[in-house]
């Protein structure tokens, strides 16, 4: 088991790894394998790469994150050009319906909201605006309400398993409750579980995915 020196200076290394990363504006400290991060990063997306990275190392038992986003008071933005570059962010992102969100910015962070169809919309729009300067965090409370029911889901999940080459569709049963899909059955590989989850997160209205499939067991014959 790796001792709490150890895991610091591992951190400190996978951070210098990453190039995006100023590896020299971030602190590391670690007590029981806890990795606080300390330091100032220009975008909100650093920020979250500076956990994602630390997090991926092995010892750390958990992430107290303490980085500053923002800019050098020189190059200073104001919510209102913040709030421009948001919009303008949305208007070109070709998987967002920019015209059923809203936003708000305040001391640089900024608020979604409003109502999309598919889950992917509401993800991608929080990505399209963690680069834009001067965003120091984003709140995204985009809901995801789909025109179709329940019913409907689950049809349409089936129907992208039986398109599917990798998928046999007559050995997973979908199961929707509200916007969670629920999946039962057997599969022949794990690659299969994973084709499987991947067509349900794209229906429309699917908030998550909860996975029971099962794999299946080989069955060999032997001669006597």
């Amino acid at each position: 088991m790796k001792n709490d020196s150890k895991i610091q200076n591992d951190v400190m290394e996978e951070l210098r790894w990453v190039p995006l990363l100023n590896s020299s504006a971030i602190g590391v400290a670690v007590k029981n394998g806890v990795v606080t991060l300390s330091g100032h990063v220009d975008c909100y997306s650093k920020k979250t790469l500076a956990e994602n990275t630390a997090r991926r190392v092995a010892g750390v038992r958990a992430i107290a994150e303490d980085i500053h986003v923002g800019i050098s008071p020189a190059d200073f933005r104001s919510d209102a050009e913040i709030a421009e570059d948001v919009l303008s962010a949305l208007e070109w992102h070709a998987a967002v319906q920019d015209e059923r969100i809203k936003i708000k910015v305040e001391d640089g962070n900024v608020r979604l909201e409003g109502e999309v169809e598919w889950e992917y919309e509401r993800s991608n729009a929080k990505n399209a605006i963690e680069d834009i300067a001067g965003v120091r965090s984003v709140t995204n409370l985009i809901s995801v309400r789909p025109r179709v029911t329940p019913s409907g889901i689950q049809q349409k999940i089936n129907d992208a398993f039986r398109r599917s080459a990798a998928i046999d569709a007559e050995k997973i049963t979908p199961e929707v409750v509200g916007g969670k899909v629920i999946l039962r059955g057997t599969v022949r590989s794990f690659a299969e579980r994973v084709d499987a989850e991947v067509a349900a997160w794209h229906a429309p209205g699917v908030t998550s995915v909860e996975s029971k499939l099962e794999l299946e067991v080989p069955q060999y014959s032997y001669d006597e």
